[in-house]
Formats: structure tokens, C-alpha cells, sequence
């Protein structure tokens, strides 16, 4: 699967009400580290099965990122069934987002 833009329109149908687990990915495309990390996430998006991906811009979605209190990117924020199980701050390897997604 690939992975999803997330605006206000859509982020209640597709994140908070997903019966998949979501991996958000709060990014900037001036962000250095977000652009390392952004083919990691298509990577997960592509390989890992029954898992939803989406991107979030926060310069684009500032209610969004404000939501979940997002201060430094790139964040990974996983929700399952509407609730955050886990966050991330930072570039971290593959190994680490899937485990994020495990839980």
C-alpha cells in the first residue's frame, strides 16, 4: 500500500476511525531529516501488510500536528482504534518504525 496525504477533510475517516493501525509521518519538505526518513516510510508502507501509512505536512496541517502535540520533526505517531500507542521524534531506522507498528 502506498502511503496517504492526510488534511482536515479526511484525517477523522481515515486515522481516527481506520480499523487498520495508522503510522502518521509529521513532516516538512524544507526538513532535512524528513526527507532522510521519508523513503523509510514508503518502504514500510509498501512491505508491511495490514497497516494504513499516512503523511501529514505540518506546514500545510498545523491543526493537525497541534492535536497531537508535535514540536520537533520528522514525528511517527502510531494510533490504534482512534488511540496513540506509540510516538517516535527524529530519524530512526526501519527496524525501529516496524517494531513502533508491532505494538
Amino acid at each position: 500500500m502506498s502511503t496517504l496525504n492526510i488534511n482536515d477533510e479526511n484525517f477523522q475517516k481515515e486515522v481516527m476511525e481506520s480499523e487498520k493501525p495508522v503510522l502518521l509521518d509529521f513532516w516538512a519538505p524544507w526538513c532535512g531529516p524528513c526527507r532522510m526518513v521519508s523513503p523509510v516510510i514508503d518502504e514500510v508502507a509498501g512491505e508491511i501488510k495490514g497497516v494504513k501509512v499516512v503523511k501529514i505536512n505540518v506546514d500545510e496541517q498545523p491543526a493537525i500536528a497541534g492535536k497531537f502535540g508535535v514540536m520537533s520533526i520528522p514525528t511517527l505517531v502510531v494510533i490504534k482504534n482512534g488511540k496513540v500507542v506509540d510516538s517516535s521524534v527524529g530519524v530512526k531506522p526501519k527496524e525501529h518504525i516496524i517494531k513502533m507498528l508491532e505494538k
